[in-house]
């Protein structure tokens, strides 16, 4: 059975990868239109993609990330709205920040019970809905995380566009600062996992995939893809994993190094980035 692609298919792969519109509609076609397998298919044959999210409609808002007094509980809430201009709206990112203080101070589980925490004679969700009459966009909280360690440094990027907690394996004041170090590297480098035991099975089975089919398209033997797809899975983790990646402030030494170079024993424990867009 042939897909019927829109002109529109076409155009939203494009955006969310920076391919080609013939190299998008090719891999829709392959792919029967599903659009995460048409992006395999695009990476496969060696695409650069500067991947972006599909979804555009409540790209904008305001994400902050808030951390307790004594530093060992953590939270990020993403408040999306349509348009920059709410997005920069000082009663916006002040709703915002009243949404995280209420979230970092009953530290729900999720989502669902963040929206039902009491706000104003209701709910956080009653006053979500309030707002959206009164601003006429579409307005939520469209993500949600926290986080608990021995430390927990937080850092918000650029003008609220992305918050990022670091959870560290101690508490002294004196690492407080590589903390955030280490969590303006997550909101820069945009890491998958703390290290490559965190990469999932899935992921890990993916790009072994996708690096066997970039050597397959570069005409290497068949004996010789599963090796170069474990040293295509090394750089990977190199690239991918936080303590793995180099340090942006000094790129001759990794993250651990770094962490180490403070302290001996100073790692991260684990981290949660959410961001606009």
């Amino acid at each position: 059975m042939t897909t019927t692609l829109s002109a529109a298919d076409v155009k939203k792969l494009r955006d969310m990868t920076g391919a080609g519109m013939m190299d998008c509609k090719n891999a829709l076609e392959e792919t029967g239109g599903d659009f995460e397998k048409a992006v395999e298919v695009l990476r496969k044959k060696g695409q650069k993609l500067s991947l972006k999210r599909a979804d555009r409609e409540a790209k904008e808002g305001a994400v902050i990330a808030l951390v307790s007094d004594d530093k060992k509980k953590g939270v990020v809430v993403k408040l999306s709205c349509e348009t920059d201009f709410v997005s920069k709206n000082e009663d916006f990112v002040k709703l915002a920040r009243s949404f995280a203080q209420a979230a970092l101070n009953n530290f729900p589980a999720s989502t669902e019970e963040l929206l039902a925490l009491p706000y104003e004679n209701a709910t956080i969700g009653d006053k979500i809905t309030e707002q959206v009459g009164v601003i006429g966009e579409k307005i939520e909280i469209a993500a949600y995380a926290r986080l608990e360690s021995a430390q927990v440094a937080p850092y918000i990027h650029m003008g609220n566009r992305a918050g990022v907690l670091v959870g560290l394996n101690k508490a002294d004041a004196q690492y407080y600062d590589a903390g955030r170090d280490v969590a303006m590297q997550v909101a820069a480098m945009r890491p998958v996992a703390v290290d490559k035991d965190g990469v999932s099975a899935e992921m890990i089975e993916k790009e072994i995939e996708i690096g066997k089919e970039q050597a397959r398209q570069e005409g290497k033997p068949e004996a010789m893809l599963e090796k170069i797809a474990v040293g295509k899975l090394n750089k990977f983790y190199q690239e991918s994993t936080l303590l793995n990646q180099a340090f942006v402030k000094d790129s001759k030494q990794t993250v651990a190094q770094y962490l180490q170079s403070i302290d001996k024993d100073l790692t991260v424990t684990g981290f949660k980035h959410v961001e606009l867009g």
